[in-house]
């Protein structure tokens, strides 16, 4: 059977999303390298940033801009250069296209269209957060930035202070301690984190080990740099007695904060230790009794 590494790449028409280093130049693959020098175009969030990483690789590429701005005009102009038999790379800034960047609608747009999509995998802050921090890997959950203010945030925070998986989060250096303060605050100050600062450059950094320790940190020392929280998950509630009203009652106080029955019903689950099914029945039950 034919080796599949050895088809020649950029193929025609196909959609190659490239893993970029997130700090260290050194995690550039050569295969990325071999890719974003023979495409027809390079779509890049910022032209001068990317140009001037491919430069110092001795890649003269065509770049051409695709961010958040633009994206609904771009789209269609590169679906065209797709279906004219052009070979396309999508990077991001740092890390792989697509995850929380506006790569993930050109992907989506790109399948629909029937063209190939091919990712040249490369370094992720998220997955190589969560590897190195020593909390629990075998089930997570990606959150990326949560909204900033208002209602959502705090439904956001609600479902987190139930999430019994590791949970991974970016946030920028201005609102890391908003994001801890609130965080300890719904989830307890003893729950586990750490906090990865400026991931493979040369001030890499890992904080933690509970919300407590990392809050009390980053209040002495400015957040600088960009983060990656990866919180541990809460632990498994033991199931408390049965009390048909009192959990309607905490059921309703759930969906005045704005979550669905269905989510309600999972998060009291998860903090009681009662089957979902059963709460999720009690909040279509009439005139029940202790």
């Amino acid at each position: 059977m034919k080796d599949p590494g050895s088809r020649p790449e950029p193929a025609a028409g196909v959609l190659y999303l490239v893993g970029t280093p997130i700090g260290h130049r050194g995690d550039l693959s050569p295969r990325a390298q071999q890719v974003l020098a023979g495409v027809d175009r390079v779509a890049c969030e910022d032209t001068r940033h990317s140009g001037l990483l491919l430069h110092g690789f001795g890649i003269d590429a065509r770049l051409v801009s695709f961010h958040q701005h633009n994206q609904q005009r771009r789209i269609p102009e590169l679906l065209e250069a797709l279906a004219a038999g052009e070979s396309l790379a999508l990077v991001s800034d740092a890390g792989l296209p697509g995850i929380s960047d506006p790569g993930e609608e050109l992907v989506a747009a790109a399948r629909a269209a029937g063209h190939g999509v091919v990712c040249v995998p490369g370094p992720c802050a998220a997955t190589t957060a969560l590897v190195s921090s020593g909390l629990p890997s075998g089930r997570f959950c990606f959150e990326g930035f949560l909204p900033t203010k208002g209602k959502e945030r705090q439904q956001r925070l609600q479902l987190l202070a139930r999430e019994p998986r590791t949970s991974l989060l970016y946030e920028a250096p201005h609102r890391l301690l908003a994001l801890l303060r609130d965080l300890a605050e719904h989830c307890g100050a003893q729950r586990a984190v750490q906090v990865a600062r400026e991931i493979t450059k040369r001030h890499e950094q890992q904080v933690g080990s509970t919300l407590a320790e990392a809050l009390a940190h980053f209040e002495q020392h400015k957040p600088q740099g960009e983060f990656t929280v990866v919180l541990g998950g809460t632990p498994p509630a033991e199931a408390q007695p049965w009390n048909a009203v009192a959990l309607r009652q905490e059921l309703l106080a759930l969906q005045a904060s704005g979550l669905s029955a269905s989510e309600a019903a999972r998060s009291l689950a998860q903090s009681s230790g009662h089957p979902r099914r059963q709460l999720y029945g009690l909040l279509h039950a009439e005139g029940e009794s202790d």
